[in-house]
């Protein structure tokens, strides 16, 4: 970027002793506003480092950049606190009640197959498998009324007895639970293990909810107006001037995206201090009335977490995690791979066989960005460690069979680690952060965190132990 880019008009003025005179105020005016704007653009460029993909590189890093005078100010990251479901739902449970409920679905014999290929044995919830599959409040007459009904059978001539025996016989059939049975109690958990979540990463940082300057939140299976941002503003509480950014349809990638959001803040007032948190409650997308094969999938792979995280532009003696740039790739098109719908029962989460797939060309698309990144020396530059949540066992082996043969192998174990307890959606990159910094990381190891989700859309970033 120069001078005529940004619309300003250069002039070269030479000048001795004798000219000092000659400078208007019109000119002196002039100096000091591009010197000013030039000053915002360098103040600004903290957060373009942060937003930059494969065709632009981060302040600092690309020599041939006109504002490569410009400081970076990076994000540092804390541990993050990491709340799982305390309700502990074996896959056995599960493989029993949906063989139970659908003896005869064309998947049946190959359940316990589909099962083991999971590699999940158990998951946490936060609320008990009976509550997922216990019948609605309501009988098989909820949908036309008992006086309808009464009044249908009547007109038909049943005498008063029968028509008392018929709807006796209709209100015992059991009916799924409606929307709200399924989500109000949800919700109450998602905010009850928000809150905590949010407390313990506080904790961790040092800090108080009054230092709190800015709240991002996410929770995508549990719709609410106001949302977790506002439950937590008050629940803390925070102060009344704090930012509050929910971000309710992120899902999957939460962990990344608000990472990245968080350093953009940070990068604008390096004072700023962000707190995130996730919450999900995956589990209110078991749906025991669908038979689908992609229902049995959700069924067995979903589990349920609350975590968070505190974000700042500078250096603590609690951060670990210094974050440098982030990335940001949408697949066209995509859309309708994967998608939450929300029906008379419940949210339903559907997904494509073509979406593993989708999601490998965000992978492909990362390694590039990676390769621009660091094309002046791709041969001793390397990740330690991959944070990576792609959604499935599937993408984690193609993104290991299409790294850089020269990368060490072991760079995804964290997230298979945690893939075993289930997929935690937007939860799932801190959770797998906090068990790699339980492992130890060296000081100086570089770390790419990786996302993606349904859209299909996908952020990393790649930052440095501290």
């Amino acid at each position: 970027m120069n001078g005529s880019q940004l619309g300003i008009q250069w002039r070269t003025v030479r000048m001795g002793p004798e000219d000092v005179g000659r400078i208007t105020l019109i000119d002196a005016v002039q100096v000091v506003y591009v010197t000013a704007y030039m000053s915002i653009l360098c103040a600004s460029s903290k957060g373009i480092a942060l937003r930059s993909g494969a065709r632009r590189r981060p302040l600092g890093r690309d020599p041939m950049s006109p504002l490569k005078r410009c400081t970076s100010m990076a994000a540092y990251l804390c541990p993050p606190a990491v709340i799982h479901g305390e309700h502990t739902v074996e896959t056995s449970q599960i493989v029993e009640e949906v063989r139970d409920r659908h003896p005869h679905a064309a998947w049946e014999p190959r359940i316990d197959g589909i099962a083991a290929s999971t590699g999940i044995e158990a998951r946490g919830w936060m609320l008990p498998l009976e509550a997922a599959v216990a019948p609605g409040s309501g009988g098989g007459l909820q949908a036309v009324g008992v006086a309808s009904a009464q009044e249908a059978l009547q007109r038909d001539g049943f005498t008063q007895r029968e028509v008392d025996r018929a709807i006796a016989a209709l209100e015992a059939i059991p009916t799924p639970q409606t929307v709200q049975e399924r989500t109000a109690p949800a919700w109450e958990a998602v905010r009850s293990y928000g809150e905590r979540a949010a407390r313990g990463a506080l904790q961790i940082a040092g800090l108080d909810a009054a230092d709190v300057d800015c709240l991002i939140t996410s929770h995508s299976t549990t719709p609410a107006l106001p949302g977790l941002d506002v439950a937590l503003a008050n629940s803390l509480p925070l102060r009344d001037d704090a930012m509050l950014l929910p971000a309710t349809q992120w899902a999957c990638i939460a962990g990344t995206r608000s990472l990245a959001l968080a350093a953009d803040l940070v990068a604008a007032d390096p004072d700023r201090v962000v707190l995130v948190v996730i919450s999900e409650a995956l589990s209110t997308t078991y749906q025991p009335a669908d038979d689908t094969l992609e229902s049995l999938i959700v069924r067995l792979l979903f589990a349920d977490t609350a975590v968070a995280a505190v974000v700042t532009g500078r250096q603590r003696d609690e951060s670990v995690l210094r974050l440098d740039s982030a990335w940001h790739h949408t697949l066209p098109g995509t859309q309708d791979l994967h998608r939450l719908d929300t029906r008379e029962d419940g949210a339903h989460f559907v997904m494509d066989r073509r979406g593993p797939r989708a999601v490998q060309e965000t992978v492909t698309a990362m390694w590039e960005w990676l390769r621009v990144r660091y094309q002046d020396d791709p041969e001793a530059w390397h990740p330690d460690v991959l944070l990576a949540h792609p959604g499935g066992t599937r993408v984690l082996e193609y993104m290991e069979q299409t790294m850089p043969d020269a990368w060490p192998s072991g760079l995804l174990d964290h997230s298979r680690e945690s893939y075993t307890s289930g997929n935690r959606g937007g939860a799932a990159v801190f959770d797998i952060m906090r068990r790699a910094h339980d492992a130890g990381q060296a000081p100086g190891s570089r770390a790419v965190l990786y996302a993606a989700a349904p859209g299909l859309t996908a952020t990393a970033l790649e930052g440095e132990w501290l």
